[in-house]
């Protein structure tokens, strides 16, 4: 495993970036809308788990079908360790560490270690698909571990940011958080250092913070996408929804997009998000 210092060097303010370019979409295109409403901001999806897990799996919920994965890009990805003031950090990163043109980092939930946002089979193949979108794009993929979803855990994961916002000062940055690891998205977008550089957040079956209303990130309008299941049982959609809909009542309007996976559960997000749909629009919207 191979070891990186980390030097703290102001952030740059991200350039624009053009449009990632398709990658299996036909395959990871949503099922059929329900419903749609707030000029499209809100989706209701037809979640089925016949068709979306017994059908797309070879073994659900452990092995997608071949024809959703690429494995070539497992050629570009390494397993790193960060020297940091936050301390020792692991991760994997598929990608270009310098020069990236854009970073995706997934934060994984409780129970998860950095291993789950490389996984190529689980998830009906989505953390393929995002690790093919970020290097054919010519892109940085991150997913770390981290010590807890407190203040330890974040600051671990914002000297991650951190060191490779600088190696990319031109990258546009995104950070998807699942379930639990929600807590360290909205501590990010409150951290002064962070907060300048993201370009938006993907909360995936996962928390709110009102607190989030007070951060510099919420007055430049930086977008936030929520994905989630009906059925969740460990987050309540009903809570998400209202947060969705109170950003949406912003003065001037806010960048927020709400994806309902209709009778999908807890994970239901992680393997349905399409990838490529939410970082473009957040890249349309962004600033």
């Amino acid at each position: 495993m191979a070891a990186i210092a980390l030097l703290i060097l102001p952030l740059a303010a991200p350039a624009q970036a053009t449009p990632l370019q398709p990658f299996k979409d036909d395959l990871f295109a949503y099922p059929a809308t329900l419903k749609s409403d707030d000029d499209g901001a809100y989706l209701v999806v037809d979640y089925r788990e016949l068709r979306d897990i017994n059908q797309r799996d070879e073994v659900p919920e452990r092995r997608v079908k071949r024809a959703y994965v690429s494995l070539g890009v497992r050629g570009a990805q390494k397993d790193l360790k960060l020297q940091s003031p936050a301390g020792e950090l692991r991760f994997y990163a598929v990608g270009k560490t310098e020069g990236a043109s854009v970073i995706t980092v997934y934060l994984h939930g409780r129970g998860g270690s950095r291993k789950q946002g490389v996984d190529d089979f689980s998830f009906g193949g989505n953390f393929n698909r995002i690790k093919n979108l970020m290097v054919e794009n010519g892109g940085l993929y991150l997913s770390p571990d981290f010590s807890d979803f407190g203040d330890q855990g974040a600051a671990e994961v914002a000297a991650l940011v951190e060191h490779y916002a600088q190696a990319s000062p031109n990258a546009k940055l995104f950070v998807a958080c699942g379930s639990m690891g929600g807590y360290i998205c909205w501590k990010l977008a409150e951290n002064d250092r962070i907060a300048p550089r993201l370009s938006g957040l993907l909360l995936l079956g996962s928390v709110n913070d009102d607190n989030f209303r007070n951060t510099a990130a919420f007055r430049r309008k930086m977008p936030v996408f929520f994905g989630h299941g009906s059925h969740d049982t460990v987050f309540a959609v009903e809570g998400q929804e209202a947060f969705f809909r109170s950003l949406r009542r912003t003065k001037g309007g806010y960048p927020a997009r709400f994806v309902r996976f209709e009778t999908g559960t807890h994970g239901t997000p992680i393997r349905m998000t399409d990838w490529r749909g939410v970082l473009n629009w957040m890249i349309s919207v962004g600033r």
